[in-house]
This record gives structure tokens, C-alpha cells and sequence, in this order.
């Protein structure tokens, strides 16, 4: 392939597949009792049976799962594809960018085919937070004194509360945001907007175990978010680790004349879920010769990153350099998802980018819906497709913070 050909090169979206979400935690949530790799399977599955997919010639499975110790370790991403059947020539890795693995993975796998190294590959993500929550966790810099010195790293929520106080959003603002998130979920909900990607999970014994999302509370009312008490307040106290340090005295290393204002609590924070999702993706050359039909192509990827004490901040700076390198602007784009991993995220993205809020997550968030962390990416991005679609627009742009202070994009494009 001549280097022209290669530059020019286009990398289909052909389909999509994801689980619904069940609630993560054990002894509640209907998918809680599987094993993570049993979701990875459901959604590949799927997809090899809708695209009469040829498993030999999928060069390879790109995965993100956050957790990867116990049952979400050993490659979850090859170990999925095993057991979903898959012609063992299929290759399979797993990859961690926190939150942002899931958008992470369907990057790495457009560009491999982009640059016509591959033609067939599979991206998305697992994450089983009802099995994760029983594996315990420790801070992001995993105990290592030199980096906390050099970036003290605390609590997300505590650091979504930072956030809004250091930018002046209001409890208010972020309820009303979470309430509307709720809202727009149900409304997709009763009209069946996630039936295209959604497949049922089935135990091993072919019963069902979930075909809907299991998390949405539609009752939810503005009162009642407004008398859930702050939970990250909680925190400030506790110590971080063995050192005996509270959380409270971390956060005053960076800033140490701020007062924390906070306004996060579960409802208006994302939700513990279960969940897989699958994105299958291929050249032009390729889907022609299995007679696919594309449904979207990549415009553009990227990624940002910035203060690893402010996390949550960098879908803004992703946006805007995803844009850049589609050669877009923000009026090119016909819907935005960005992740609700709190509200102050979504509410600084409309915000800071001024966008119509008609816009963005029209179908709720994860405050409504729930972040199966590593999966939530590639969920979005199916998210993003079937509405398009729905509406019969062009672009979306999808985006969301990660752990360490990163964010991952991607612009998609129906074609």
C-alpha cells in the first residue's frame, strides 16, 4: 500500500453491542454474580452473530478494563474472546486508562487500521464494579511517597467537590443537572432509544438474567436530591493510608487556603454498574469484501491531560483538541457525550465549550445510567451512534475524564 493510500485511509464503525447495566453490587445487582469475562463474551458474541463475523480474521481485540486484579485479570479482553468461541487466531489486549479505557481502546483500534497495519479489529471494554468494590483500593500514586511529594493525588469526589468550589458551581447547579440526566434517561427508556446496541445477558444456564437497565431511578425529584446529605465531606478526616494522613491534610499540600464547598452526593455522582460493551471496526477495504455496510467513520481522536489534583478537568481541553485535529468547530457538531463521572464535569463542559445543553448526554448520563468505568467509553460512543441515527445528524463528539487528571475524544461522522 503506497504511503498516500495509508494517510487517507478511513476506519469504519460497522457495529455495536453492549450489555445493559446492572446494578454493582453484590447480592442486588442482576449481573453481580457472573464473571467479568462472561459480560466481555455476551457482547462479542453478539456482534460475530450480527455481522456474521469471520472470528479468524479479527486481527486483533483491544480492551479496557481499570481493575485488573482477580477475576478481572489474565488479559480479560483475549480470556473474553476464548470464551465467547472465538477462533483462538484471534488476538486479544487489555489496556487501563481508568474512566477513560473504554473511548481509549476504540481509539487504538481505528488507528491501527488507519495507519494499514490491520482491517478487522474489535474494541470496548469490561468492568465489573460490583466485584471490584469487594477488592479494596488505595490512592492513585499506589503508595509511592516520592510521587505524592510531587502530585498528591486524593478522592475523585473530592475532588469533583474542589472543582466546583474553586469554579463557583453551585449545589444547586449540580442537582439540577443530575435531575435532568434522570429525567432524559427515562425518557429514552419508555421509547426504546438503546434497543439497537442493548443485547440480553443470559446465565450460564440460558436463563435470563438482565435485558434493561437496572440502575435509572425515574421517581427521582428535585427535593429529594436537594435533601441528600454531601458524602464526600465524610472523608476529609479519614486517613488516606498506614501514614495515618487524612485526606483533608493531602488536599492541603496543593491548597491549602481553600475551603471546601460540597455538593456531591450519590445522586448526582455516577453510578455503580456492571457492564461490556463492543465496538466492531474495519477498513473500507475489508467491510466491502464482507459486504458491511459502515455506520459511521473516525474523523478524529485524541487525548489531553493536565492537573492530576484537578482530574476531572481535561474533557474540555479534549474537545477542543480533537476539533483542532478534525479541523472542526464547535458549531460541526451535532451531539456531544461527555461522561457524568460527576456532575460538575458535565456541567463545567457546557459551560466552559457554551453549548446548547439540548446537546449534550440527550439521552442521560451516568448519574442516571451508571459508569461501568473501563466499558463506559465505548458504551458512549454506541450511545452517540444510535442517536445520531435516530435523529438523522451527522457528528458527535464524545468525550471523558480519566483518572490522573487525563481525557481521551473522539469525533465520529455517519457515513
Amino acid at each position: 500500500m503506497r504511503e498516500t493510500d495509508v494517510a487517507a485511509r478511513e476506519a469504519w464503525i460497522i457495529d455495536t453491542a453492549r450489555t445493559p447495566r446492572g446494578i454493582g453490587k453484590q447480592g442486588k445487582g442482576a449481573l453481580a454474580h457472573l464473571h467479568p469475562q462472561h459480560l466481555g463474551a455476551t457482547v462479542l458474541k453478539a456482534l460475530e452473530a450480527r455481522n456474521n463475523l469471520n472470528t479468524a480474521e479479527v486481527d486483533d481485540v483491544i480492551w479496557g478494563t481499570s481493575s485488573q486484579k482477580g477475576k478481572q485479570a489474565s488479559c480479560l479482553g483475549r480470556m473474553s474472546l476464548l470464551l465467547a468461541g472465538w477462533n483462538t487466531a484471534a488476538s486479544g489486549v487489555t489496556l487501563d486508562r481508568f474512566c477513560g479505557s473504554g473511548i481509549t481502546s476504540v481509539n487504538l483500534a481505528a488507528a491501527s487500521i488507519m495507519s494499514g497495519m490491520e482491517d478487522c479489529v474489535v474494541a470496548g471494554g469490561t468492568e465489573m464494579m460490583s466485584y471490584t468494590a469487594t477488592q479494596g483500593g488505595g490512592l492513585l500514586d499506589a503508595g509511592n511517597m516520592s510521587l505524592r511529594d510531587l502530585h498528591p493525588q486524593w478522592h475523585q469526589g473530592i475532588c469533583a467537590d474542589l472543582i466546583a468550589t474553586l469554579e463557583g458551581i453551585s449545589r444547586e447547579d449540580v442537582d439540577g443537572l443530575a435531575y435532568q440526566s434522570q429525567q432524559r434517561a427515562k425518557v429514552a427508556i419508555e421509547e426504546n432509544r438503546f434497543a439497537k446496541s442493548v443485547v440480553p445477558v443470559y446465565n450460564e444456564d440460558g436463563t435470563l438474567a438482565l435485558d434493561h437497565e437496572e440502575f435509572p431511578r425515574p421517581q427521582t425529584t428535585l427535593e429529594g436530591l436537594s435533601q441528600l446529605p454531601a458524602v464526600f465531606e465524610n472523608f476529609m478526616g479519614m486517613p488516606v493510608d498506614e501514614t495515618g494522613e487524612t485526606f483533608d491534610q493531602l488536599v492541603k499540600r496543593a491548597y491549602p487556603d481553600v475551603k471546601i464547598n460540597h455538593v456531591h452526593h450519590a445522586g448526582n455522582s455516577s453510578g455503580v454498574v456492571d457492564g461490556s460493551a463492543a465496538i466492531l471496526l474495519a477498513s473500507p477495504e475489508y467491510a466491502k469484501a464482507q459486504g458491511w455496510t459502515p455506520r459511521a467513520k473516525i474523523r478524529a481522536m485524541a487525548n489531553a491531560a493536565g492537573s492530576p489534583q484537578l482530574m476531572l478537568n481535561e474533557p474540555v481541553p479534549a474537545a477542543k483538541k480533537v476539533l483542532k485535529k478534525a479541523g472542526m468547530a464547535l458549531n460541526d457538531i451535532d451531539l456531544f457525550e461527555v461522561n457524568e463521572a460527576f456532575s460538575v464535569v458535565a456541567f463545567k463542559f457546557i459551560r466552559d465549550l457554551g453549548l446548547d445543553p439540548a446537546q449534550v448526554n440527550v439521552n442521560g448520563g451516568a448519574m442516571a445510567l451508571g459508569h461501568p468505568i473501563a466499558a463506559t467509553g465505548s458504551v458512549l460512543i454506541g450511545t452517540m451512534l444510535d442517536e445520531l441515527e435516530r435523529q438523522d445528524k451527522a457528528t458527535g463528539l464524545v468525550t471523558m475524564c480519566a483518572a490522573g487528571g487525563m481525557a481521551p475524544a473522539i469525533i465520529i461522522e455517519r457515513v
